[in-house]
């Protein structure tokens, strides 16, 4: 069973090198995820890491780090939003106030941790 999976994995990595190889931009999208590695190696993994090391310590440790798990991906939801350069193509699409949207939703965030830790404090 074993090898029967580990023979499909190759056949569709091989599919999938089949249609990525003839594109022009092939270049591009290999320097964006060795941009994509060496940014989470370097920056997002030491963050997330230290990030844990202090919320071990808090008390109410399992709702802080629900919120930062929350948040973070909030964040990582918005990013191309809030980084795409120049106006939009299709001026329907980016309508909204994106930086101001993700702060309320990561002040909601905020609360509702804030709000769950005092409950449970209270019993």
């Amino acid at each position: 069973m074993r090898i029967a999976v580990g023979a499909a994995g190759v056949f569709l990595i091989g599919v999938g090198l089949f249609f990525l190889l003839p594109l022009p931009g092939l270049l591009g999208v290999v320097v964006w995820f060795a941009g994509a590695i060496a940014l989470h190696d370097v920056l997002i993994g030491p963050i997330v890491l230290v990030t844990g090391l202090l919320v071990a310590r808090l008390p109410d440790r399992a709702v802080v780090r629900g919120a930062l798990i929350t948040m973070g991906g909030l964040v990582l939801i918005t990013i191309p939003a809030l980084l795409r350069p120049g106006p939009s193509p299709n001026p329907t699409v980016l309508v909204q106030d994106y930086p101001r949207n993700l702060l309320i939703c990561l002040a909601a965030v905020a609360v509702v941790a804030v709000v769950l830790v005092l409950l449970r404090r209270r019993r």
